[in-house]
């Protein structure tokens, strides 16, 4: 339920993106006024934030992690159903705006005070996008509970924390965020709900209340970057040793990676604020770069995973790589804007706009569609076509590339983002014309993913075996496809992180033992005998 209602908001925020982009393709205002511009910009950053992006995580998190940990269900079934409606009644509410007179926020996505208040957003979209983030927030909130009550106290016997699968770290990382991020969230939001229509001045420019807005907004805004994408590089972690036939390289630098991300995704939060002048500036550059280091470490353990590996690619394998080429770049612009002289010169620029689509879109969308693809069959029972999902790939990759490559050049040379016009005169005609073009190349890239989904779950090839991959890792790769009731009709041993694959393969077990510990030699309790050099040398089959 939460993936099919977060894939028709991603649909939805799509289609604004498409008019957005139409609108911008050549100078002059075509189709919208600018004040349709602005409550498209900002319903389009929401829904995709807030309405496809968190939410898409606990869809995922509700299939993997009870299978990945030898759960029954999650901990609490109940709160997970309330979790589901609030965010589907929270984002109902906030796309009710379209339907209010004046139609619905138009402040920007990000709702900056005093444009977001009574006098200079007068309405009902402004009151409606609040309180739908408000109710939203609240699931996120007690699916970020659950989570951590299921991952902390339903592991199966053997389970301990070091044998968890890496995307179960990820959300249990990800939901800790979420317990420190979305209050924050959920107070601001109160604060300016009682300025709109109390009279309240907690956000006065008067006292402030700019200023306070910023602050409290990004304390949220940058954890929340993490909170949708540390799930992602879960998901692609699963998959990159699947289709290399290893196991994943530097199990233990991954898991401190992912908790020091979490532990920094908090102390970056002012570097959104470099232009106000009001924030000190090398601690929150330095905090910036530091951020990087631990991503450049995971960057370390994928590659690692890849090297000699028997690389396959199917589906699941080409969107990975696909995300592992996008992010890299967008953290390349990231490690730009960290610095304070060269933010200066592009921030509110297209160059931002380039670089967290990079960010966002090469994390969430590919990282989804790789786990839409690999686990597909452990949902549904059936394997999604492959050559579709090929063609699925490579106009994404196209589309998205043209669409946002683009944008980079359009910020260096001056053009500023949220604007729904600019001149014929300012030369930024062709690259827009470009993006253009690349969008609507995305927006074809649906057509044969939403066909292949319709086709594969009625008519696709049945899957008669736990592993339709082969070389599967983690539990949910030890029961049927789709599980029975309860997960599990019996658990294999868990020994490892590895037990689907030593449960598939258990002659190999005593090797990838002596392969993982090469300084444990014969003698010593629990050893192993180290085969043969020349019995190493040759690939796992």
């Amino acid at each position: 339920m939460y993936v099919v209602a977060c894939f028709i908001f991603f649909f939805i925020g799509g289609l604004m993106a498409l008019l957005l982009r139409t609108e911008l393709a050549v100078p002059g205002l075509q189709f919208l006024s600018n004040e349709q511009y602005n409550q498209l910009f900002t319903m389009h950053g929401t829904v995709m934030l807030l309405f496809y992006a968190t939410p898409i995580v606990f869809g995922f998190a509700n299939l993997v992690v009870p299978l990945q940990i030898g759960a029954p269900d999650v901990a609490f079934p109940r709160l997970n159903a309330l979790s589901f409606w609030l965010f589907l009644f929270g984002a109902s509410i906030a796309l009710g705006g379209f339907l209010a007179p004046g139609g619905p926020a138009d402040f920007g996505w990000t709702a900056y005070t005093p444009l977001s208040n009574a006098m200079h957003s007068p309405g009902a979209g402004g009151d409606l996008w609040i309180f739908g983030l408000i109710v939203g927030g609240l699931g996120t909130i007690l699916g970020a509970v659950n989570m951590i009550t299921t991952v902390v106290c339903m592991r199966a016997p053997g389970m301990i924390m070091f044998r968890m699968p890496i995307f179960t770290w990820n959300i249990l990382v990800t939901s800790v965020i979420v317990l420190v991020a979305f209050p924050l969230l959920t107070s601001a939001l109160f604060g300016l709900a009682a300025d709109r229509n109390l009279g309240a001045h907690v956000f006065d420019p008067a006292n402030g209340g700019t200023m306070l807005w910023e602050h409290l907004f990004w304390f949220f805004g940058h954890p929340e970057v993490y909170i949708i994408a540390l799930p992602f590089f879960g998901i692609v972690t699963e998959i990159f040793p699947v289709f290399s036939r290893k196991p994943v390289f530097g199990y233990t630098t991954l898991v401190y990676a992912t908790i020091s991300i979490g532990a920094l995704s908090i102390a970056v939060w002012a570097h959104h604020l470099y232009a106000t002048g009001a924030v000190l500036l090398p601690f929150f550059s330095f905090m910036t770069f530091m951020i990087a280091v631990p991503t450049g470490i995971k960057f370390v353990n994928w590659i690692g995973t890849m090297w000699k590996g028997q690389l396959t690619f199917e589906t699941p394998m080409l969107f990975s790589v696909g995300f592992l080429v996008t992010f890299l770049l967008g953290g390349l612009t990231g490690v730009i804007l960290a610095s304070p002289p060269l933010d200066f010169h592009v921030t509110d620029s297209y160059f931002v706009v380039a670089h967290f689509h990079y960010v966002l879109f090469g994390t969430i969308v590919f990282a989804t569609y790789a786990g839409v693809y690999f686990w597909f069959p452990k949902m549904t029972g059936r394997l999604l076509d492959d050559r579709l999902g090929k063609l699925h790939f490579w106009l994404t990759l196209i589309g998205f590339h043209t669409t946002f490559l683009v944008h980079h050049w359009l910020g260096a040379e001056g053009m500023p983002r949220r604007y729904a016009d600019y001149l014929p005169t300012d030369g930024f005609t062709t690259l827009n014309i470009v993006s253009t073009i690349g969008s609507f190349i995305l927006g074809v890239s649906m057509l044969p993913f939403v066909w292949n989904v319709f086709k594969s779950w009625r008519y696709g090839e049945p899957v008669t075996v736990d592993d339709p991959w082969g070389y599967g890792n983690s539990l949910e790769w030890a029961t049927s496809c789709p599980p029975p009731r309860h997960n599990f009709t019996e658990l294999p041993r868990i020994r490892s992180e590895r037990p689907a694959f030593e449960l598939h393969y258990p002659h190999m077990i005593e090797r990838l033992r002596a392969e993982s510990h090469p300084g444990r030699t014969q003698g010593g309790p629990g050893a192993v005998t180290l085969p043969q050099p020349q019995a190493r040398s040759h690939p796992v089959e």
